[in-house]
């Protein structure tokens, strides 16, 4: 039976309330406790874009209890993905309080982040923070107060901090032990397995069948198929091709310049000149593929302000 992927469900069927069930059941799952979606709210995800590209997909819901999860999907590299975590869960922190409020009507915040690309190193396929406050020189950790845990009806003080969770879906060794490696199954296959019986599952198998896609829909979903086909083949080619330019380049120019100013010196200055005009032929690729500044900065470690000169020069 052919499922839709899980980030395009939740760019088009996951939002309708028919279907909270799906979403309910994956976060009850990672999260450790039942949780109930009462609205999904604006998010950027909502949002398509000029060129209809899904290199990431977001929805923002709050739950009965007014807590806010947001749930970001991301298919291509970022090197600063670490800190637009930070800056996702600062915006909701500042935007869902009201002006006027006391500060304890912050509600909790839970950034799930579900990611198909290495980040960072490490070879976990589940990733927790939680921060707690460690004493310097005592090594015990700050507790909440009796009065804190009854009015904020937390156990420790990392509960009223953000929690942040990211899955590293492709390190995950397709081998399910418990109920949430079977949800983490799915967002890597797309597959359901018979035996499995993690909440919300059931719901999935019903629900996001390719084939009970109208027309319209198939064939946006096709579409989105093919951008994260071509997106990846786009980086993973630019990276390939900068490589070799880079060192054939490099040669080069370090037999020129060795020639002149020393053998030694020249190749590593030529190394570097054929490396940094090989990265800018792989940005006017990638512009010329459609793919925006954030993306080929990624790619090529310039910087934004750089590809957008780039850009310029060759319009």
């Amino acid at each position: 039976m052919k499922l839709i992927r899980f980030d395009w469900a939740v760019k088009k069927i996951l939002r309708h309330k028919a279907n909270f069930g799906i979403l309910e059941g994956f976060l009850t799952e990672l999260l450790k406790f039942d949780l109930t979606i009462e609205t999904i709210l604006e998010s950027e995800g909502n949002k398509e874009d000029e060129y209809d590209k899904f290199n990431r997909v977001d929805i923002l819901v709050r739950t009965t209890n007014g807590e806010l999860v947001l749930v970001e999907l991301q298919n291509t590299a970022e090197n600063d993905y670490f800190q637009r975590m930070l800056y996702g869960v600062s915006k909701l922190v500042t935007e869902y309080i009201k002006e006027g409020e006391v500060y304890g009507e912050i509600k909790k915040v839970y950034s799930i982040n579900i990611i198909y690309f290495q980040l960072g190193q490490g070879d976990d396929y589940i990733y927790k923070y939680v921060g707690e406050f460690v004493g310097e020189n005592l090594g015990d950790t700050l507790q909440a107060s009796k009065n804190q845990k009854e009015k904020f009806d937390v156990e420790k003080v990392s509960d009223i901090f953000p929690k942040y969770y990211i899955l590293k879906i492709n390190n995950f060794d397709d081998i399910a032990k418990n109920t949430l490696d079977e949800w983490i199954y799915f967002l890597k296959n797309s597959e359901v397995k018979k035996e499995f019986k993690a909440k919300g599952l059931d719901l999935v198998e019903e629900k996001l069948k390719y084939e009970k896609l109208d027309e319209v829909e198939k064939k946006g979903y096709q579409r989105y198929q093919e951008n994260i086909r071509i997106e990846k083949s786009v980086m993973q080619t630019a990276i390939e091709e900068g490589r070799k330019e880079g060192r054939e380049q490099g040669r080069e120019q370090g037999r020129e310049e060795g020639r002149e100013e020393g053998r030694e010196e020249g190749r590593e200055e030529g190394r570097e000149q054929g490396v940094l005009q090989a990265k800018e032929e792989i940005v006017k690729n990638a512009i010329s593929k459609g793919l925006d500044n954030q993306t080929i900065s990624s790619i090529t470690d310039f910087s934004e302000e750089q590809i957008e000169n780039i850009r310029q020069k060759i319009k």
